[in-house]
């Protein structure tokens, strides 16, 4: 191989090793949030959008009125914070939306159907252990 070629690959190995992209910082919505069990993998209630919500950022999800969207957990509110429940929502072309998950507004829905209640409080990050 020639010089420039070799120049080539030792920059993208050390493109690799070293990403130049980092991540954006954004706020946390909650520090807790409420669910039906400790993983918050039981669906707590079904909901239908009153009104249509366009997500400003990805981890929200996108509602139109009229949808259905299962209920997983509600974000214990805090301080000068929007109530925010997590998600997942259906269409009317369900294989579009299957897996889309993501917080929305509880103010713009109506809970239809309670499955269980949500009455386990659940961190919303891993808290760092300290090692003895």
């Amino acid at each position: 191989m020639t010089r420039p070629v070799y120049l080539v690959v030792l920059l993208l190995c050390l493109g690799l090793m070293c990403p130049l992209v980092t991540g954006i910082f954004m706020d946390k919505l909650a520090s807790e949030k409420l669910c039906a069990d400790d993983n918050c993998v039981y669906t707590i209630s079904l909901a239908r959008a009153e009104e249509d919500y366009n997500a400003p950022d990805c981890r929200f999800i996108n509602i139109k009125k009229g949808q259905l969207i299962y209920v997983y957990s509600k974000l214990v509110k805090e301080k000068d914070s929007g109530e925010f429940w997590a998600g997942s929502v259906y269409g009317e072309q369900y294989e579009d939306h299957m897996g889309t998950v993501g917080y929305f507004p509880s103010s713009l829905v109506s809970e239809q159907h309670v499955y269980q209640e949500a009455n386990k409080t659940v961190p919303t990050t891993v808290r760092n252990l300290q090692k003895p």
